[in-house]
């Protein structure tokens, strides 16, 4: 029984000592604070929850840690187990659909559903008509998707060759 335990714990040391997984967590984590400290260097009365919560939660805006995490993960992998690998064919294309999603399908549903804010809005104040209005998914600019591609690219090559 407690060499299970301590395999366990083994493993589990193992995983967070991965440099697969430090170079996504670490890409994420810089996108995310570098949109925290443009968004403060913008708005200047940013309260310190919004900080918070844009560096835990918040989508959109530069740069894409979506872009991040996945161009970390796909160069990762390229430097640990090569490029003919298998599972660096996977992640490749994992990211390109993750980075073409934030940049098409995620921007196009924030635009539209900003657009039916203001028609619900506009209804809700003429024909006096509640309205609930959506939720206003921000997606990435290309410029943001690439930035954040390459911020993920440089942190995995930075845990590759340190």
């Amino acid at each position: 029984m407690s060499f299970a335990i301590v395999a366990q714990t083994g493993s589990i040391k193992a995983f967070f000592e991965n440099s697969i997984f430090l170079s996504c967590v670490s890409s994420w984590f810089c996108a995310q604070l570098m949109k925290a400290v443009i968004i403060l260097l913008k708005r200047r009365k940013s309260s310190g929850r919004d900080v918070l919560e844009t560096i835990a939660w918040r989508t959109g805006g530069m740069p894409s840690s979506h872009a991040s995490l996945v161009s970390s993960m796909a160069t990762s992998v390229a430097f640990r187990e090569g490029v003919n690998s298998n599972l660096f064919v996977v992640t490749l294309f994992f990211a390109l659909i993750i980075m073409r999603d934030a940049m098409g399908v995620r921007r196009a549903s924030g635009i539209q559903a900003r657009t039916l804010n203001l028609l619900g809005r506009h209804l809700a104040e003429n024909i006096k008509i509640e309205y609930h209005p959506m939720k206003e998914v921000h997606g990435h600019a290309p410029l943001e998707v690439v930035i954040g591609a390459l911020l993920g690219i440089f942190i995995a090559a930075a845990y590759a060759y340190l």
